[in-house]
């Protein structure tokens, strides 16, 4: 029996259900439980916190990296640490100022982290401004915190119902084969920089207002977590997906690009947010409006499937 769009389309969506990147979000609950609620301004809520000062808006942000990763690939976690910060504080709308970084390793580990960091900083423009280094043989930890300023802050307390969801990538690179990780940055080379100061741009040109980083937790994952908020809902059509060639969809949806964002724009001008990135040789299209439904649907030729019901299942429970 030959395999239908409906068949391919539940097949993806038990992946994507059963992703660990999308289930471990469960556990930033435990935030909310300790320290109470609190608002998606001041955090933790959006990929960073905002805080007013001087008469201007600062953000905030830290990223610990997975022990493991750490200990297989010190450079790529140093790397990885620098990126992770620059692109949350860029969802912000936020130009990236520094990085503070803490390090906890013997030396080599040590030594490999801070030249993946400086390579980082190297081509996103951006310099580490501090941190601190504990030489220590057992379990490595790298973590690092970034620090931007925003004229006009990007936050999912702006979303509503009917406006345009787009997504953007760098499409350039390939996949890499150990870990779930597309790292689009040797490709573009110098154009990082200007990448990831992009959306503080379309911020402040008023052709977005909320966006969130394609992270661990995958596309869907990072998309429930957008929408978790104000349970808005959303059918993203798969077929105008920006796919890099020769990557499985499956895979695609469940990795974390170097360069990948969720992008809220109002109705009427989604096609001008997406030419803002297309202009700089990234690849965006417009996916899908938002909704008052709660349901993270997929739409694939003239299939439908429901990821989640955001109503009944909470991605990370942190309380407003």
């Amino acid at each position: 029996m030959a395999r239908t769009d409906q068949d391919s389309l539940d097949a993806l969506v038990a992946v994507l259900r059963a992703h660990p990147g999308m289930r471990g979000k469960a556990a930033i609950g435990l935030v909310s439980e300790v320290l109470g609620a609190s608002d998606w301004l001041g955090g933790p809520g959006d990929d960073g916190a905002v805080v007013e000062a001087f008469g201007g808006s600062v953000v905030a942000c830290g990223e610990a990296m997975w022990p493991p990763f750490v200990r297989a690939d010190p450079f790529g976690a140093g790397f990885a640490a620098v990126l992770t910060n620059v692109n949350d504080l860029a969802a912000m709308g936020a130009v990236p100022l520094g990085v503070v970084d803490t390090i906890v390793a013997g030396p080599e580990v040590a030594r490999r982290a801070l030249e993946g960091m400086r390579r980082a900083c190297e081509l996103l423009h951006v310099p580490v401004i501090g941190g601190h280094l504990t030489e220590h043989d057992g379990e490595p930890a790298v973590s690092a915190f970034g620090v931007g300023a925003a004229t006009h802050p990007l936050s999912v307390t702006r979303m509503a119902v009917g406006q345009r969801l787009v997504v953007a990538y760098a499409l350039d690179g390939t996949m890499r084969p150990d870990f779930p990780f597309f790292p689009a940055f040797e490709a573009r080379g110098e154009r990082c920089a200007g990448d990831v100061r992009l959306l503080a741009e379309v911020a402040a040109a008023g052709s977005c207002v909320a966006a969130k980083d394609i992270s661990m937790a995958g596309f869907a994952g990072s998309l429930a977590m957008l929408l978790e908020q104000g349970r808005f809902g959303v059918t993203v059509d798969l077929d105008a997906l920006p796919v890099p060639g020769g990557v499985d969809l499956a895979a695609w949806l469940t990795c974390f690009p170097s360069f990948g964002f969720l992008l809220c724009a109002p109705a009427g001008r989604q096609d001008e947010l997406a030419a803002a990135f297309t202009a700089r040789g990234l690849h965006a299209a417009v996916l899908g409006t938002l909704d008052d439904s709660g349901l993270l649907d997929l739409r694939l030729g003239d299939a439908t499937a429901t990821v989640l019901d955001l109503a009944t299942e909470p991605v990370t429970g942190l309380a407003r």
